[in-house]
């Protein structure tokens, strides 16, 4: 059987004061991370907060494109794309239909 593997598009916003999933729109999952750009830390952070998030090793997360950029790819080995996106963003609330 194949290694899953899922690419997610990320732009990060540094210095925040926790790190956080912010959203997901327009095919880019948006954080927030607890750390600054410098040296590296804040793709460490990255990483580890994900690693911590998802439940699995840091080191089957990877940096492809981005390493000095806001907007990254990500390879995320073990995982379908589809099950990142259900264990980082909240279930959707269920719909209240119209009664007429």
């Amino acid at each position: 059987m194949p290694e899953q593997k899922a690419l997610i598009s990320v732009h990060v916003q540094p210095n925040a004061r926790a790190s956080e999933v912010v959203s997901f729109t327009a095919d880019v999952l948006r954080l927030k991370i607890a750390a600054p750009p410098v040296k590296g830390k804040a793709n460490a952070e990255l990483v580890e907060f994900l690693s911590r998030t998802l439940s699995i090793r840091r080191g089957d997360i990877m940096i492809v494109r981005g390493q000095t950029s806001r907007d990254k790819l990500l390879e995320i080995s073990g995982l379908t794309r589809q099950a990142v996106l259900d264990r980082l963003l909240p279930p959707e609330p269920p719909r209240q239909g119209r009664i007429i």
